[in-house]
Formats: structure tokens, C-alpha cells, sequence
């Protein structure tokens, strides 16, 4: 791992972030249309349920993380819960276990904030993201928070100790 990697608080709207989330939409965008697509748009990003982080590396960032504070649902027995959003790594950096230590910040601030179940959607073809997650210790489980169950979306969960 490459001790140089910083993860801290960002705005989502600095424009290297916004550089990096374009090109994540545009990766989602190749993979599936867009109404498969449940992306949080910048200004969602700046809304004060969540929390945005950048990993940075030389000066430049190198992906992004946020979690979202999400209140309790049927899906989740009236459970309150974090959503991990908007997780990427840009190819240059992969390798240098930035995603699990985003997941790891992510599950820290989870945690500092008194919740103790985060969840997670993501897309069937996005191998990598899916075997980040299943490493970081995540479990499928049904869909949540109104996603719909279209085939092309896969539901994790992780207790948070």
C-alpha cells in the first residue's frame, strides 16, 4: 500500500472530484442505461446527509467515497443506516488498496456517527467494485431504500462493529 495516499473530508464540487466523478458517470454510462444508473449528482453530494471524501495521492485525486445517513425503512426493520455512494478508484491508482482503505474511512465515520449498518448498491458488471466490497467484508442481501430489484443491481450490507 502506498503510505502517500491521504483519505480526507472534500467538497465533491473541488474540480479535481468533479473531474474523477465524471468519469465514473461515464464509466456507469458504457455499462448501463441511464435509469439503471443511481448516481447522487454533485449538489446532492453537498447536502449535509452526507459525507464526501477524496483520496489523494501527489496532489491529485484519486478516489472518491461517500456515505450517506439514511433514516430507518421497512427493509431494514426500522433500522437506521449509512450508504456508501459514489466509490471510485482511478484506474492509475488500483493497486494500491485505495478502495478498502475508502471502505475503512467510510465505516469509521459510520460508526462516529452512532450508525451501525451501512448498505450499499451497486452494478452486477462492476466485478471490481463487487469484489471490493465481498473483501471488505459486505453480504448480499435483498434491495433497499426504493432501488429497484432489475436484475442489473446487487445489495450489500455490513454490520458495523
Amino acid at each position: 500500500m502506498n503510505a502517500d495516499v491521504q483519505i480526507r473530508p472534500e467538497r465533491a464540487d473541488h474540480p479535481q472530484v468533479v473531474a474523477l466523478l465524471a468519469a465514473l458517470d461515464h464509466y456507469l454510462g458504457a455499462l448501463y442505461e441511464p435509469e439503471a444508473n443511481h448516481i447522487l449528482s454533485v449538489s446532492e453530494l453537498l447536502t449535509p446527509e452526507v459525507d464526501f471524501f477524496a483520496a489523494w495521492l501527489d496532489g491529485r485525486v484519486v478516489g472518491t467515497g461517500a456515505i450517506r445517513r439514511m433514516p430507518g425503512e421497512r427493509e431494514t426493520e426500522g433500522r437506521a443506516y449509512g450508504e456508501i455512494k459514489r466509490m471510485y478508484v482511478s484506474p492509475a491508482a488500483r493497486g494500491q488498496r485505495v478502495g478498502v482503505r475508502m471502505v475503512a474511512t467510510l465505516e469509521d465515520a459510520l460508526k462516529s456517527q452512532g450508525l451501525s449498518l451501512a448498505l450499499l448498491e451497486t452494478g452486477r458488471d462492476q466485478h471490481e467494485a463487487v469484489g471490493l466490497y465481498e473483501r471488505c467484508g459486505f453480504r448480499r442481501r435483498a434491495a433497499f431504500g426504493g432501488y429497484p430489484d432489475n436484475g442489473l443491481s446487487l445489495f450489500y450490507e455490513k454490520a458495523l462493529a
